[in-house]
């Protein structure tokens, strides 16, 4: 009965046992497969942020490039005449020509960009009124000044109003009176003239005002702006009329030089670290060697005189036989000593 119980506990025991030693080697697997997933995460989480860090460098470099490299596209600023009202004759509306003083310099700057060509126009909006179409054709002058007042360059150019006859102002009038009388509209024209076609600033004396002079004291001006347009060419042409594709060019190609940057500078402290292993690991290698070495010096000098290799043997016999070869000749000489002295005796 004792031997039937101990083999049903056995037989009992046996399961439980396959079962714990499954649980461990489930347990087992799923550490490991957790460490390696947490493994991996770090590694994904550390190249995530390599590349975010390349990539954001990437976009400052070109940012910063853009922004140093490209100047200022277009510039406008308000033309406000000024002139004389002073006169003694009553027929005439001004006393001097309209002036009008430009600054060319912003928050302490230069608006104009060294060895950049620009164009410069000015945008008249005048009445179309009886006085404005008998002037006729006007000149406008124009001077650029440096610092010290000198002239930089200078310009004139005409304009005229648009020519409309008698009955196509009337239909225009009939056709867009609503507009007219409700203020929507007014009954003017627009005019554009091109102060300079190529203008470019001179490094050595820069311009910092424009003065703008319309040559006729009838004329009629409701308001006027200066422009200035940059004409790009080159590199400049393609960074101001292809931003995006430029954009993407120039960070693609940063981030590529970055890249390899880093890759090379990581092989090459791979390449550093490892002959300093290899130095530690034959350092090591020699330490270990020399205490195996140590080791049987030791017990022989423990185990005494009596027990020593046969090797030791073999090495002191030379060393007996000198010994004994030097004694002799000490004998021998001594002997001829005392044999000569009893001669002279």
């Amino acid at each position: 009965m004792e031997r039937h119980s101990n083999l049903l506990s056995q037989g009992d025991a046996e399961p439980s046992v396959l079962i714990g030693w499954m649980l461990v080697k489930l347990q087992y697997a799923v550490f490991i497969a957790m460490s390696r997933a947490r493994q991996r995460l770090v590694q994904l989480s550390i190249v995530f942020s390599f590349v975010f860090l390349i990539l954001w460098i990437a976009a400052f470099l070109y940012g910063t490039f853009y922004y140093s490299y490209m100047p200022q596209a277009t510039f406008s600023a308000p033309v406000n005449y000024y002139y004389r009202t002073d006169c003694e004759s009553p027929a005439s509306f001004l006393c001097s020509y309209p002036m009008a003083n430009i600054s060319l310099i912003r928050n302490k700057k230069h608006v104009l960009t060294f060895g950049q060509p620009y164009r410069m126009s000015l945008q008249l909006e005048m009445p179309d009124s009886p006085t404005n179409r008998e002037l006729g054709m006007f000149m406008i002058k124009t001077t650029c000044f440096s610092q010290d007042g000198e002239q930089v360059a200078s310009s004139a150019r005409s304009s005229i109003l648009r020519y409309r006859s008698d009955l196509l102002r009337t239909l225009g009038t009939l056709l867009f009176l609503p507009a007219f009388l409700t203020g929507a509209a007014e009954q003017k024209q627009v005019l554009e003239v091109e102060l300079f076609s190529d203008f470019t600033d001179n490094p050595y004396a820069p311009s910092v005002t424009a003065v703008i002079e319309i040559m006729s004291s009838r004329v009629q001006i409701y308001s006027s702006d200066l422009y200035i347009h940059a004409h790009f060419t080159g590199i400049r042409y393609l960074l101001y009329n292809f931003p995006v594709i430029s954009a993407i060019v120039g960070v693609s190609s940063n981030f590529t030089f970055l890249g390899f940057i880093f890759i090379f500078s990581y092989m090459r402290l791979l390449f550093q670290a490892k002959p300093q292993r290899f130095r530690m690991s034959w350092t090591e290698e020699n330490n270990q060697q020399g205490e195996e070495r140590a080791v049987p010096a030791g017990t022989a000098e423990m185990l005494g005189p009596f027990h020593q290799n046969p090797t030791d043997e073999r090495q002191e016999e030379p060393h007996s036989h000198v010994g004994n070869g030097t004694e002799q000749q000490d004998r021998d000489t001594i002997g001829q000593g005392e044999i000569n002295e009893t001669e002279a005796a």
